[in-house]
């Protein structure tokens, strides 16, 4: 766990925290669109936990839609946000068409992106880290770094280029406050270089965010909630980066107990999947050479047998303390 992670992970005040990669374009107009459509799809798949009262509407059918922007329009007024734009991304959530979105200035859509997914997971505001491509060019890099300044100054963003890029992006880590109305913009920072993982996974795909479990897997949440009764868990981290070793790449993984080098894996259908089945493998072969504990449940298991995943992780994190195995 890098010493800025661990900072936005035990921070009370800290945004949640949003991973995108980046095309690594040479127009800082085209980069700040890219990013505020990815921001978008995940402001849409984390309907309706941003809007209070939507929760029982799950379809576009019938009245659905006139509903549910009538209730954005009601909960942006109660919470000074844009009430057009807000209508519009809650019918685009039921409809999965942007094309009313996209027509309010870039400006509305990063704050308004920003205030919604920052809503989702309870937390003060929202950051991006903005993953580009290897070894981008100078022309990229300037693009890539206006476009970050542009969702600072205008998005309210706290911005992050996670990149080894060798022209002039600082790549000193600093901690920087979460964004307010009235207070400064924080400066664009780099958390240290760190070699990424090949990924097969469609950038359309939600961004993942750190420290809390994701609104859209009922069985992470539900997981959350069980655990944060039983003082047995504590110490635990919700969708976090774990090297294993110096010389391995570092995967993301759902549930991580650091201190006892636990790692629980939640996985849905897709799991079954020969080419997933094979990934996990690797993954976990990896993680279990370097000290890690790799314990697998079912989204079926978490949801229909809760009490017996429980016992399970009770009894296998008091062994390993019991021992004194980990790091």
């Amino acid at each position: 766990m890098s010493d800025w992670e661990q900072e936005l992970l035990t921070s009370t005040d800290a945004p949640a925290v949003v991973v995108q990669r980046t095309a690594g374009s040479s127009s800082q107009q085209t980069t700040v669109a890219a990013v505020l459509d990815e921001l978008e799809a995940t402001a849409r798949q984390l309907f309706p936990t941003w809007l209070p009262g939507a929760e029982g509407i799950t379809t576009s059918a019938g009245a659905a839609r006139a509903a549910v922007r009538r209730l954005a329009v009601a909960h942006a007024a109660a919470t000074a946000q844009s009430g057009p734009f807000l209508a519009d991304l809650a019918a685009a959530a039921l409809t999965g068409s942007t094309a009313h979105t996209r027509r309010h200035h870039a400006e509305v859509r990063a704050r308004g992106l920003a205030r919604v997914i920052a809503a989702s997971f309870d937390r003060p505001g929202c950051a991006l880290v903005l993953r580009p491509p290897d070894h981008l060019d100078e022309t990229a890099t300037l693009a890539l770094a206006q476009a970050a300044q542009w969702l600072v100054d205008h998005g309210r963003l706290t911005v992050w280029i996670d990149s080894d890029s060798p022209y002039g992006i600082d790549s000193r880590p600093r901690a920087t406050e979460p964004p307010r109305a009235e207070v400064t913009p924080p400066p664009i920072v780099t958390p240290p270089a760190r070699p990424r993982r090949e990924s097969r996974v469609s950038t359309r795909r939600t961004p993942s965010v750190i420290g809390k479990p994701h609104p859209t897997s009922r069985a992470e949440v539900v997981l959350e909630a069980a655990l944060a009764r039983r003082a047995w868990a504590a110490g635990r981290a919700w969708n976090h980066t774990v090297r294993p070793g110096p010389l391995v790449n570092p995967v993301r993984v759902d549930l991580l107990w650091k201190r006892e080098r636990c790692v629980v894996e939640i996985d849905g259908d897709d799991h079954r999947t020969p080419g997933k089945f094979t990934e996990d493998r690797h993954r976990d072969v990896m993680l279990q050479l370097n000290g890690y504990a790799v314990l697998r449940f079912t989204n079926a298991q978490v949801l229909d047998d809760i009490d017996n995943v429980l016992v399970l992780l009770q009894q296998f994190l008091t062994n390993r303390r019991r021992t004194g195995k980990g790091p």
